[in-house]
């Protein structure tokens, strides 16, 4: 009995190792597991990857706008540096670190209270535009070449900015318009440009033109004729005048008085 029974458990064993009817077959719960598990990982990898794409995007525009903040008070700067440059000096900056402390008064007179970071660079660099000589700062800008996610609703001082490409092409002036032409003075602050001249006027400061020194005199007379073609007969001479006829005497001739009559005899 004792090895009966021992023979059929072992046949148990091995039909259960083998997978054979007499052994228990493993469930399909497991499959369906692991591909919930693959989805769930896919589902929370994606949610991350935009999360991460909206916080990258709003850190931006919080950057930009904090750009557009510091070039406001880069703009006052300048603009503050222009209003009080004394007679006969330039209204323009030299370099930006004029604008932390002016040279031309004795005392210290600041125009901006630090040279501040880029907030798209990380680094206190900034690019400057100059006037045509070099020796005057017209306005600064970003080194980033990063297209800006705001490309309009700007403010009324820098409603130039609708509409660029790159952040570096925000230009940020004294007055927030485009800088001028090389070899153009920018106006001075209080005045909005120089009025366009009339035709055949000339603009203030300007040398006039010297008259001619002998205007050539108008021909008079009868033009010559064409080659090739016969010419008129010359016009004729008028006859001299004569001596000038006498005058007529048309008063009556004087009375002749008679002569007295001789007295009578008595």
């Amino acid at each position: 009995m004792t090895r009966a029974a021992d023979h059929i458990r072992s046949g148990e064993r091995s039909g259960k190792r083998s997978g054979e009817p007499g052994g228990k077959r493993p469930g399909r719960a497991g499959g369906f597991t692991y591909v919930g598990l693959i989805i769930l990982v896919a589902i929370i990898g994606l949610v991350a990857a935009t999360t991460l794409r909206v916080g990258i995007t709003m850190q931006r525009a919080q950057a930009e706008r904090d750009l557009l903040h510091i070039g406001e008070q880069f703009s006052d700067a300048l603009q503050s540096y222009a209003a009080a440059t004394p007679a006969g000096q330039p209204q323009q900056p030299p370099t930006l670190k004029e604008l932390l402390k002016d040279p031309r008064y004795p005392g210290i007179k600041r125009h901006l209270r630090k040279i501040f970071v880029d907030p798209l660079t990380g680094k206190a660099e900034w690019g400057v535009i100059y006037m045509a000589d070099n020796k005057g700062v017209l306005g600064i800008y970003s080194l980033s070449k990063a297209a800006p996610i705001k490309v309009s609703n700007f403010p009324v001082r820098f409603q130039g900015f609708d509409g660029k490409q790159k952040i570096s092409d925000w230009v940020f002036t004294y007055n927030g318009q485009p800088p001028p032409p090389p070899g153009q003075l920018p106006p001075k602050p209080g005045q909005p440009g120089t009025p366009a001249q009339a035709p055949g006027t000339t603009a203030p400061g300007a040398p006039a033109t010297p008259p001619a020194a002998n205007p050539p005199s108008p021909m008079t007379g009868t033009p010559p004729a064409p080659a090739g073609e016969p010419a008129e007969n010359p016009p004729e001479t008028p006859p001299e005048p004569g001596p000038p006829a006498e005058p007529v005497d048309t008063a009556p001739p004087p009375a002749t008085p008679e002569p007295p009559e001789p007295p009578a005899d008595t």
